[in-house]
């Protein structure tokens, strides 16, 4: 059942549809990040402003690898090895500068950095894996409003305006992701 879910999640993604599913901590909303309209369609149904910018979520640091390409090879090992440990101190999201300008602006907002997280939720992974890619990652709720921590509310927030709906468990975690600057070491929002 969880991998045809994730085969007609996928599917509604391609097809630039604005889907839901668990994350870590609380429940996401999410589309292709190349994807113009779905991008504004997600920022329209959430209420959250272009200018923020939204997050980038994959399976694998194998998918970032063209936004990580201008990075010196030791600090794209410092980032997987921070992702491949975040299990023990909780899921974590990096702001990178988006050294050669390629990730559009209706991601990155009014930033010259992008927000990249590598998800170790299982469910996720398989998600990006199937996609064949990172995905937009924002929490499932309104601007001002407490993230979704189940499906229930998800659609009582969202009602019919998401394709799709994974079903599927959160991954155990209390706090959505810490985001911390990479270059800085500054953390930008505890978790």
């Amino acid at each position: 059942m969880q991998k045809l879910s994730v085969k007609v999640a996928a599917q509604r993604l391609m097809e630039g549809n604005v889907i839901a599913y668990p994350t870590e901590a609380v429940w996401g909303l999410g589309c292709d990040p190349l994807n113009k309209q779905a991008c504004l369609d997600l920022l329209q149904i959430k209420r959250r402003p272009i200018q923020k910018g939204m997050i980038l979520i994959a399976g694998g640091i194998d998918e970032f690898a063209d936004i990580l390409s201008a990075l010196p090879v030791d600090q794209v090992h410092k980032l997987d090895v921070a992702w491949q440990n975040q299990g023990s101190t909780g899921a974590i999201t990096f702001l990178v500068p988006d050294i050669l300008d390629q990730v559009p602006y209706w991601i990155k907002g009014s930033h010259n950095s992008v927000a990249l997280r590598v998800s170790q939720h299982p469910l996720v992974t398989s998600l990006c894996r199937a996609f064949g890619g990172p995905l937009v990652s924002t929490s499932a709720n309104r601007s001002g409003k407490p993230p979704a921590r189940s499906r229930v509310l998800v659609e009582k927030y969202f009602g019919g305006q998401l394709e799709f709906t994974v079903p599927g468990a959160l991954g155990g975690a209390t706090n959505p992701s810490k985001i911390i600057d990479f270059y800085t070491g500054k953390t930008i929002r505890a978790s």
